[in-house]
């Protein structure tokens, strides 16, 4: 009688689990390889890109601006598909539950990929862990206005009479929890100072009422006010970032003006889906970076009152995870939820 065999042999000698283990690795090159072909081959399909803000906002028309020269350098379409809400949370658990080939990309700001987890109890989706930062596009300065009867005509004068009457002034903002409103709670913390907040459903009608003195103060984004700072009609206080603004070179920043280490800008950029093969997210920057340097690209931003600001993805992903950080702080000290 021959003796039983413990171990099934394979085709060729092999054990099973050796064949096994040869079958596991083969399946492993294969995949590398796939996506290896993905990424040389890429793109060979439209691409769309989930914006998660309504149609004609800053970074809707700054995207939008961008689109034909990348269709044209990536020979295919760019489809631009805007879902906004939940400050920017719906359109990107969008983005970061679609498959990671590269055909499902997210245009994000401040809100959806930094400030957001700390706003919100629930999120949809981790940033960090369902999330790849492709290219940063812009940032959007703002400045903080008065109307023109206000008596103060320097910060350094107006922090002096808030600190002379807290909650006596108001200042206007873009929405619960938009970087303009984190922007005003950061400039009360850092000035020692204590003002009513009113939140408006965007710049634009902060700036409306701040124009016909229902609130006497605002911080809103460039473009809405630039043309009413020009004509006089809002006084212009200060820069909230940290560079003069080329269109008002005349306005300090808030840490030339009397808050020291003051910085906050808007801002938004593309990401795509966690595991998107980087050789595809460099494509992708690549070609996203040359528009933002494009000459007339530039110039056109510059009109909107945006500041094009190219970089690599690890650059994008260091500047998100700062901004994560910091308006963790303000937030919990401001104690701002949004849910």
């Amino acid at each position: 009688m021959k003796p039983t065999s413990t171990t099934a042999h394979a085709p060729g000698g092999l054990s099973r689990r050796t064949a096994l283990a040869a079958m596991s690795m083969a399946g492993l090159s294969a995949t590398g390889l796939a996506r290896g072909q993905t990424a040389s081959d890429y793109p060979n399909k439209p691409i769309r890109v989930v914006v998660t803000f309504p149609p004609g906002g800053s970074a809707d028309a700054v995207f939008r601006l961008l689109v034909p020269r990348l269709g044209e350098k990536l020979g295919q379409p760019v489809i631009v598909d805007n879902r906004p809400g939940a400050g920017g949370n719906v359109g990107m658990s969008l983005v970061a539950k679609s498959p990671n080939d590269g055909y499902t990309l997210g245009l994000g700001a401040a809100g959806a990929l930094s400030a957001n987890v700390s706003l919100y109890e629930q999120m949809p989706f981790d940033v960090q862990r369902d999330l790849k930062p492709v290219a940063m596009l812009a940032g959007i300065p703002f400045v903080l206005v008065g109307h023109p009867s206000m008596e103060p005509r320097t910060l350094k004068a107006l922090i002096e009479r808030a600190k002379s009457a807290p909650d006596k002034l108001s200042i206007a903002h873009g929405g619960n929890g938009t970087a303009m409103h984190l922007s005003a709670a950061l400039f009360q913390q850092m000035a020692g100072i204590k003002l009513v907040e009113v939140a408006y459903r965007g710049s634009g009608p902060a700036t409306l009422d701040t124009l016909g003195g229902q609130v006497p103060l605002a911080i809103v984004d460039l473009p809405a006010s630039l043309q009413h700072i020009q004509a006089g009609r809002l006084i212009a206080y200060a820069a909230t970032g940290t560079q003069r603004l080329p269109s008002l070179p005349d306005v300090p920043t808030m840490a030339e003006a009397g808050v020291p280490g003051y910085d906050s800008t808007g801002w938004f950029g593309i990401v795509a889906p966690a595991g998107t093969p980087d050789a595809i997210v460099s494509r992708l920057n690549a070609e996203i970076n040359a528009g933002l340097r494009d000459e007339q690209t530039r110039a056109t931003m510059h009109t909107m009152g945006v500041a094009p600001a190219p970089g690599t993805p690890a650059q994008f992903a260091s500047y998100i995870a700062s901004e994560t950080s910091k308006w963790a702080t303000v937030i919990r000290t401001a104690r701002i939820k949004l849910d």
